[in-house]
């Protein structure tokens, strides 16, 4: 059997270009592409990044425009989206001749343009589908397609009788600097809205008289109002402290110290990367079993789930007395970024009639 890095690709990386690569805080695509860009390149494949110009990549970088969007949108030089996205794909096209394969990370509204290519066109669907979504892959089923959990693609596959293949996501655990002493806090990192429950963290915590340490932001003026009204007023700099967005260093040393992530999400999360990062920290996860919950999260492993809310409290005693290096060590194998990488290499070999032998 030969290496599965020996046959060489010219692979074409299209970014969401919201956020640049890698993200200054919150942006997991962005993540996750950049250690796909660097891995690939590392490994003898000529990679190129459709993104904004502002991003930092071991790929070749065809700046779209020129800074994420974010950015461009806060600065008034950017009002809708879709204009840049679609620069972004029709770009690729254009320059598909030069690729063996073009590797899509926008939401499959653009599915029907990628429909016209004549290189195999590979969309991961970093999202839940939804009804647009479906239809555009019942539109188009010869456009390829990924998921990043089972449960994500579970419906879809339903509905469209076909087998939709799953890339999990990846972390370099390189950069996460573990602590295997028992944690001093409970911590919850993410969005501040109701579908991650910010105040079911609260709850638990307060149920077992532990501290918790929130880190994230509202994003839009729902999630403001949320937080407002429900958080703020919990809010004591002692036994539960908020402390805005984190970056990736501060991200660390927040969830290495931690006894438990708890991640009480009340949706149907497609993946949900922080639970990876702080498996990486050596940090046990206290979760709520939906989404892909199940499939991330090893029970007496890595940590615990339940199917009620109510139930995590008893869950986190268990959770704090795993073994942390055992927590990192196991999480590593099943969710390292060389994996992530090597999956979706056997995903572009197949598309490109490479079997690999």
């Amino acid at each position: 059997m030969k290496s599965l890095f020996e046959h060489k690709l010219r692979i074409a990386q299209v970014a969401p270009l919201w956020t640049r690569i890698p993200p200054a805080h919150y942006g997991g695509i962005e993540l996750l592409m950049k250690l796909l860009c660097d891995e690939l390149v590392a490994h003898g494949h000529e990679v190129t990044l459709f993104g904004s110009g502002d991003c930092h990549t071991a790929a070749k970088l065809h700046p779209v425009i020129r800074e994420n969007l974010s950015e461009m949108m806060a600065q008034g030089e950017a009002l809708m989206s879709e204009y840049y996205m679609s620069a972004a794909i029709s770009e690729a096209l254009m320059q598909q001749d030069q690729f063996d394969v073009i590797h899509c990370h926008l939401s499959t509204g653009w599915l029907p343009v990628a429909a016209t290519a004549r290189k195999p066109c590979l969309f991961t669907l970093h999202t839940s589908p939804h009804a647009d979504d479906l239809w555009a892959l019942g539109k188009f089923p010869q456009v390829p397609v990924a998921g990043i959990s089972h449960a994500q693609v579970h419906a879809a596959e339903l509905k469209l009788h076909r087998k939709i293949p799953v890339v999990y996501n990846g972390v370099d655990f390189e950069s996460y600097e573990p602590s295997y002493e028992e944690g001093r806090y409970l911590v919850f990192l993410g969005r501040m809205s109701p579908e991650k429950n910010p105040l079911g963290a609260i709850r638990t915590a307060q149920a077992l008289d532990m501290p918790i340490i929130l880190a994230g932001q509202p994003q839009n003026s729902s999630e403001e109002e949320y937080f407002q009204n429900e958080i703020e007023p919990l809010l004591d700099d002692e036994m539960v402290r908020w402390i805005g967005p984190v970056n990736h260093p501060q991200k660390v040393e927040l969830l290495r110290h931690a006894s438990a992530l708890l991640f009480p999400i009340q949706w149907e999360e497609p993946f949900g990367l922080v639970m990876i990062e702080a498996m990486a920290c050596g940090t046990p996860v206290v979760a709520h079993s939906r989404g892909s919950v199940e499939e991330v999260v090893d029970p007496g492993i890595t940590g615990f789930h339940a199917t009620s809310l109510d139930a995590l409290p008893d869950l986190i005693p268990q959770a704090i007395s795993l073994n942390r290096r055992h927590v990192r060590d196991h999480a590593r194998e099943r969710f390292g970024h060389r994996k992530m990488v090597a999956d979706y290499l056997d995903l572009y070999q197949s598309l490109c009639g490479q079997t690999g032998e």
